[in-house]
């Protein structure tokens, strides 16, 4: 059975960076894309960041400048560094990954911005 197991979330200031980390684990033939997004209670799932197998990534307008999306094929995780954070990131952070051809996702991370 495929896991997916997310971390780094937490409390921080604005203006300042946390890093999150998704990693699979299981039964892993191969890992397509990756994708971070992120939901607020009554909101709707908005994509932040993707990243292809080959390396390839896109940002939501939001985010660009400021977010980085990374993976390591090798340790089947991805990553999320998040920079000059801002109240509006506060969201619970979630990661998807296309793994055999199935997408799996986290259970979720919590970001607060605040002061």
């Amino acid at each position: 059975q495929v896991q997916l197991v997310e971390s780094g979330g937490g409390l921080v200031q604005p203006g300042g960076s946390l890093r999150l980390s998704c990693a699979a684990s299981g039964s892993i033939f191969s890992i397509d894309a990756m994708v971070w997004y992120r939901q607020a209670p009554g909101k709707e799932r908005e994509l932040v960041a993707g990243i292809t197998r080959s390396g390839s990534t896109n940002y939501a307008d939001s985010v660009k400048g400021r977010f980085a999306i990374s993976r390591d094929n090798a340790k089947n995780a991805v990553y999320l560094q998040m920079n000059n954070l801002k109240p509006e990131d506060t969201d619970v952070y979630y990661c998807r990954m296309t793994i055999n051809a199935f997408e799996r996702w986290g259970q979720g991370t919590l970001v607060t911005v605040s002061s």
